[in-house]
C-alpha cells in the first residue's frame, strides 16, 4: 500500500465529494450523488472498519485469490459492477441533506482509521474479498472511492 492512498482517504476524498453537484446525473448506475455518498459511508466504510459485521464471504474460496489479486491491482472496478447485497433500485436518502451525508461519511472515515489505530492487527470481513487487514482495506476503499468519483465525472 502506498501512503498516498491512505492520505487520499484522509484528506482529499471529502473535498472531491463536496465539489460534486448534487444534481449531476451518473455516467452509469442508478444512484444519485447523495445515494452514492451514503452507500460509501454506510456500506463500504462501515464494513471496512468492522462496525458493520459481515458473517459470510460470498466469493467461493477457489476464487478468492483472483479477487484479492484484482483488489490489490490498479485495475479499476468496471462500470455497473453488480453488488448482490444492494437492491436493484437505490434506497431513499438516509439524510435530509447532502451536507449531512458528507458529514456522516467524514465520521465513518474517522472511525475507520481509529478502529485500526486502537487495535493493531485488526481484521475485518468483506463479503467479496474475505478477511482484510488495514492495508488491504485502504486499497479497497481507495479503489471503491475512485470508482464512484468516476461515476460522477471526477478523475483523480
Amino acid at each position: 500500500m502506498t501512503i498516498e492512498k491512505e492520505n487520499f482517504l484522509r484528506t482529499q476524498l471529502v473535498s472531491h465529494l463536496k465539489r460534486l453537484d448534487p444534481l449531476s446525473p451518473p455516467h452509469w448506475g442508478k444512484m444519485d450523488v447523495q445515494q452514492m455518498i451514503e452507500h460509501f459511508a454506510g456500506d463500504a466504510l462501515r464494513t471496512a472498519s468492522g462496525r458493520l459485521k459481515m458473517e459470510t464471504i460470498l466469493t467461493p474460496p477457489e476464487r478468492l485469490p483472483k479477487m484479492r489479486e484484482f483488489m490489490m491491482s490498479n485495475k479499476p472496478f468496471k462500470e455497473n459492477t453488480a453488488n448482490p447485497l444492494m437492491p436493484l433500485d437505490p434506497p431513499p436518502h438516509r439524510f435530509n441533506t447532502l451536507q449531512a451525508a458528507i458529514g456522516a461519511l467524514q465520521m465513518e472515515l474517522i472511525y475507520f482509521f481509529q478502529a485500526f489505530e486502537n487495535k493493531p492487527g485488526h481484521i475485518t470481513r468483506n463479503p467479496f474479498f474475505g478477511d482484510l487487514d488495514f492495508e488491504q482495506n485502504v486499497q479497497l476503499l481507495y479503489k471503491h472511492a475512485l470508482h464512484h468519483l468516476r461515476q460522477f465525472g471526477v478523475e483523480v
